[in-house]
């Protein structure tokens, strides 16, 4: 069987830079800047996560800088309208904090940015006290094992598990993330299972499988025109 899917907890970033719900705008502001983030976690007590401020927090109070409040068709809630007058953390996060923990996998917490049209989730444990914070960006990181990685799990977790008296027969090849399957097999009728544990591995963009039955006629090589 595929090796256990990778969670949070293997990509998500650390340190997390956060604010305390009485931080100002322009602390806040200079902390996103400092380290380069888009959001910051709002925090009480021994790190209790309680909100969230994003970019888009402040950047109501740069669009109503004018101070009329109903020419903006952006503006949907009335939480937008008193965040545009907002000075502290507390104010200004979006509240309760969409979190999730470092045991969850990757596919849940990319279901979750999905869903709630998120960038970025706190990380915290069961106390809600904050471990970190993962991004789209960290979510992404799989795709960056190599193709020898992959293959080699694929080889050993799904093709010696499905097939294991002729493992030694099917060939694995991997390229920029593609799994190519080719051999012959008993049961043709594990050949979709195979793609279909091929494709939790970790990293795999794409499967394309030419296992075949044994009794199969080999393709006919091509001819040269």
């Amino acid at each position: 069987m595929p090796d256990t899917p990778h969670i949070v907890s293997d990509v998500m970033t650390l340190p997390v830079v956060a604010v305390g719900r009485d931080a100002r705008f322009k602390e806040i502001v200079r902390a996103m800047e400092q380290w380069k983030v888009s959001a910051v976690p709002v925090v009480e007590g021994d790190g209790r996560v309680i909100g969230v401020v994003s970019e888009a927090d402040l950047l109501l109070k740069e669009e109503f800088r004018e101070g009329d409040l109903t020419r903006s068709e952006q503006v949907r809630r009335p939480s937008d309208f008193a965040k545009a007058g907002a000075v502290t953390a507390e104010e200004l996060m979006s509240t309760p904090a969409v979190t999730v923990h470092p045991d969850v996998t990757l596919a849940q917490a990319s279901r979750i940015m999905a869903v709630k049209r998120l960038k970025r989730l706190p990380v915290v444990d069961d106390e809600d006290r904050l471990q970190g914070i993962v991004g789209r960006a960290d979510l992404l990181k799989v795709f960056l094992r190599s193709d020898e990685d992959i293959a080699e799990e694929v080889r050993r977790t799904v093709v010696s598990y499905l097939f294991p008296a002729l493992s030694h027969t099917i060939h694995v090849s991997v390229h920029d993330g593609v799994v190519t399957l080719r051999g012959r097999v008993q049961d043709t009728s594990l050949v979709w299972v195979a793609e279909r544990l091929v494709r939790a591995v970790e990293g795999v963009v794409d499967v394309e499988s030419r296992l075949r039955g044994e009794d199969t006629a080999p393709d006919r090589p091509e001819t040269a025109r």
